[in-house]
């Protein structure tokens, strides 16, 4: 639960500073932002997968194996699932409400609530980050979301005025009621069949992805992704 807290007061902290300061970070802060949560997410992604695998020189390559091949089975069946689609059509909702803003429209207050509701809670790093936090207490992925989220914050305050910071609400309880039923259902269930460190180091590469989006190295479909988590252990019980 520490993850979706962090997530909920960086969205609330982020909306008060767009209040306060009412004004952009400039160009080269926004870059050394963007590079600094880069390098720290691509640090947490490859920790994850190195805590997550074991044994001998070939045990740790076929683990980073079944890795690799539930993220490409996971995006077969996220594709077929439609998930990335999905999360555009949530985002490009989002795009429209903001587009109104800024053309000289007067939002409402649910404008800037529905609006930023949807876009932090389709991202992928909200499932991420809440299978990580219920499996493991591993808060680190909410945490670079919740920077993330304060920093879309602080921007669309200005253009919706306060009800941004109320969209922390929601998010915790999506975030928070996730976690939940994952670590007193899955977690157990996993850890009794030994198959916690292969959904780990999964989570642990697509962090690798999420770092390629951020540096905007190319386009991701990271929600597509999303299946693997699920992938993993079914393929790591197979294969042995």
């Amino acid at each position: 639960m520490l993850g979706s807290i962090l997530n909920a007061a960086g969205i609330v902290l982020g909306g008060i500073a767009g209040l306060k300061f009412r004004g952009q970070l400039s160009a080269a802060r926004q870059n050394y932002l963007k590079t600094a949560l880069g390098a720290f997410t691509l640090a947490v992604g490859l920790r994850l997968v190195w805590q997550s695998v074991n044994g001998t020189a070939l045990q740790v390559g076929e683990q980073i194996l079944i890795a690799f091949l539930a993220l490409m089975l996971g995006r077969v069946i996220g594709r077929l699932l439609r998930l990335q689609k999905l999360s555009n059509r949530l985002g490009e909702s989002a795009r429209a409400q903001i587009t109104r803003a800024t053309s000289g429209g007067k939002p409402g207050w649910s404008d800037g609530f529905n609006t930023c509701t949807a876009l932090f809670c389709a991202a992928p790093l909200a499932v991420l980050g809440a299978v990580t936090d219920g499996l493991s207490d591993n808060f680190l992925p909410l945490l670079i979301k919740s920077v993330m989220d304060g920093l879309a914050a602080m921007s669309f305050v200005a253009m919706f005025g306060w009800s941004v910071a109320v969209a922390a609400l929601p998010v915790f309880v999506y975030q928070g009621t996730l976690t939940l039923l994952i670590a007193l259902y899955a977690g157990p269930v996993l850890d009794q069949h030994g198959l916690l460190d292969c959904v780990n180091a999964t989570a642990g590469l697509l962090m690798v992805f999420v770092t390629v989006v951020i540096f905007e190295l190319r386009k991701v479909e990271l929600a597509d992704y999303l299946p693997a988590l699920a992938v993993a252990p079914l393929l790591t019980w197979w294969w042995r």
